[in-house]
């Protein structure tokens, strides 16, 4: 899929059609560690990676949490483990005032450019922005007023399963569809950083076209490449994984990112499965090595008028000759003209 066939959407193929790439989307998140020259250069070397889109995050701290310190705001095991959630979204947050540099950026580099906004406010900011899309994330699949807000803008819109359970997802599918949003994706995403590999279920994302009547995907919290790789083979239509510039930077993201070198492994790994999966609708007419297949053979001088027999034709190879299925209708026929060791039998030959 070519940068420029993404920027004019839909957001991505058909999910049951793996012969094209599907939309491969770099997550900045944290990762620009605070640093606006961080997060230009991580656009660039995103669009070095062959990534075809680049999704930040709008929020502020007060659009997810309260700034408070009792035990429900502290986080408990993991990796923010003990941190408090309005300090850690204060930490990880995108400063609003770069946005409209990132977006003018990311399009100059030929990357589509979108966000998961978090609040109505964030919303709105990203309409002035000309957003050509929205995350919804995991969470905030939930928020039913949010989602209401985004969806009567009627872009394409990709929500993230996450926590969500069956009754909340088709809550959330049957309002985006009723507000006229025609190109939905849902992305299974398991809500753990970084995600063990038993916890993903890759084999129940097919599932959702059928399901719910959307495109599926996957949103790629696991370590490594082998998981977005594996749910392209299954006919992911967006892959999503998180991007920092240099594992050297430490960030609330950092543990679960890819650098430039790895997401540039990641899109080449994910290219080459859409080679190997094909159309999968027909086998083509003509397959590679078809010219060493069997076919029917003269192994012995023939006279004009002579009988042919398993001692004068046989199947061999290479191909080129009379199909194998036909030898045996051949045998007793009589040969149309002189034939000679070596050369492949043809239609013309026989009697």
């Amino acid at each position: 899929m070519s940068k420029s066939d993404v920027a004019n959407f839909e957001i991505a193929r058909h999910s049951t059609n793996t012969a094209k790439a599907p939309l491969i989307v770099a997550e900045l998140s944290a990762n620009h560690c605070g640093s606006l020259e961080i997060a230009r250069d991580s656009l660039r070397a995103i669009a070095q990676s062959g990534a075809n889109a680049v999704k930040l995050q709008t929020y502020k701290p007060s659009c997810l949490t309260l700034d408070a310190k009792n035990e429900h705001f502290r986080i408990q095991g993991g990796l923010w483990e003990d941190r408090y959630l309005y300090e850690l979204y204060e930490e990880a947050q995108t400063p609003w005032e770069w946005h409209k540099e990132l977006f003018a950026l990311g399009r100059e580099l030929g990357l589509v450019v979108f966000s998961s906004p978090f609040s109505k406010e964030g919303v709105d900011f990203l309409e002035s922005l000309g957003c050509p899309m929205y995350k919804i994330a995991s969470f905030e699949v939930l928020d039913l007023e949010l989602l209401e807000y985004v969806a009567r803008l009627k872009k394409p819109m990709i929500l993230s399963s996450g926590v969500a359970d069956d009754r909340e997802l088709h809550e959330a599918i049957t309002l985006c569809k009723k507000c006229g949003v025609r190109d939905l994706t849902l992305l299974l995403c398991a809500s753990a950083y970084p995600a063990p590999l038993d916890s993903v279920h890759l084999a129940s994302m097919p599932t959702f076209a059928q399901k719910y009547g959307v495109k599926f995907g996957l949103s790629d919290h696991t370590l490594g490449t082998l998981c977005a790789s594996v749910a392209v083979a299954l006919g992911a239509s967006v892959v999503e994984k998180h991007f920092i510039l240099d594992k050297s930077l430490q960030s609330a993201d950092s543990a679960f990112s890819l650098d430039v070198q790895e997401f540039g492994a990641l899109v080449r790994e994910i290219h080459n499965v859409c080679e190997m999966m094909g159309e999968g609708e027909c086998m083509p007419t003509q397959k590679r090595g078809r010219e060493f297949a069997r076919s029917i053979w003269v192994v012995r001088d023939i006279g004009e008028g002579e009988e042919l027999s398993a001692e004068n034709i046989k199947v061999l190879r290479p191909n080129g000759g009379l199909h194998p299925r036909i030898y045996k209708s051949l045998l007793g026929r009589k040969a149309a003209r002189e034939l000679k060791f070596g050369q492949p039998l043809t239609q013309g030959d026989v009697l």
